[in-house]
């Protein structure tokens, strides 16, 4: 992995984990939270990915449309199980398992299907990235009780997540879609997909942008700059090396979740924490 790719995952890494601290502090606004943050992404992005468009010229054949398609499909899931995840469970817990089990799964397809071939201290830097979200959920303790419904809801959007990064993948680095340009698509679908059930519960619309305004803009920009980022840093990167090492936002989002919303358990969050940074170190360098 280039200097220049690992910087931008980095950089996005701490953004990813600032935009779910605003959902996460949203609330349940489940759909309506999801199409008024897409909306503010279309809107704000709109400019800049005319101008792209225009400039760049890239050729959008069928194929190309296809796979916007699927994105904004893709995406939108992603964000509704996500809100349903945090409906009912904790962040802490929610949020590590879909980070890892996403680039896990990731790592895995890009070396059976796509033939990727990461050399052995970056597999040991995935393995160690994994560990480390596994223990900082809560080990096997996350898996009994009152928090299966909430484990289930972030494996399952882990599954997601290792979906769409493989799908966008392809977009960007063998379509050639431009990253900005296959995000704003995947924004731009959300608002169209989610809009009829937006306009039928128009009520809840108003409300959530009335309670929660802040947030709304707050993830609609940070949003898509997170994984424009990431997207930017797939044209020239292997997957298997990307995708764990976006995880450092966990580290990110444990000091904010210590921080700003009062969680404690510091003995098992840090040296989890601390598997997950040597493991994207171990990533970067091998």
């Amino acid at each position: 992995m280039t200097a220049f790719a690992f910087g931008l995952v980095l950089t996005a890494a701490f953004i990813h984990a600032t935009w779910n601290y605003l959902a996460k502090r949203a609330g349940e606004g489940g759909a309506a939270f999801v199409w008024l943050f897409a909306v503010v992404s279309c809107v704000f992005y709109a400019p800049v990915t005319l101008f792209i468009f225009f400039w760049q010229k890239p050729h959008i054949g069928s194929l190309q449309l296809v796979f916007m398609v699927g994105s904004a499909f893709f995406h939108l899931v992603y964000f509704l199980i996500l809100q349903k995840g945090y409906r009912v469970g904790d962040l802490s817990l929610v949020y590590p398992l879909a980070r890892g089990t996403g680039p896990t799964l990731s790592t895995l397809v890009a070396i059976l299907v796509l033939g990727e071939r990461p050399g052995a201290l970056a597999l040991v830097g995935a393995f160690l990235v994994a560990a480390g979200v596994f223990f900082l959920s809560g080990g096997s303790g996350g898996f009994r009780g009152s928090r299966k419904l909430g484990v289930g809801y972030g494996l399952l959007t882990g599954i997601v997540i290792a979906a769409y990064t493989l799908w966008d993948k392809y977009a960007v680095s063998t379509l050639l879609i431009p990253p900005l340009l296959q995000d704003y698509c995947t924004n731009l679908g959300r608002v169209i997909m989610l809009g009829p059930v937006a306009f039928r519960n128009w009520g809840d619309v108003r409300k959530e942008w009335r309670i929660h305004k802040k947030e709304a803009l707050g993830v609609g920009l940070l949003c898509p700059l997170s994984y424009i980022m990431v997207l930017t840093a797939l044209i020239s990167a292997p997957v298997s090396y990307i995708a764990p090492a976006r995880e450092v936002s966990i580290l990110i989002a444990a000091v904010m979740g210590s921080r700003l919303l009062a969680e404690g358990d510091a003995r098992r969050r840090l040296p989890a924490a601390a598997a997950i940074v040597i493991g994207v170190i171990a990533l970067a360098v091998g």
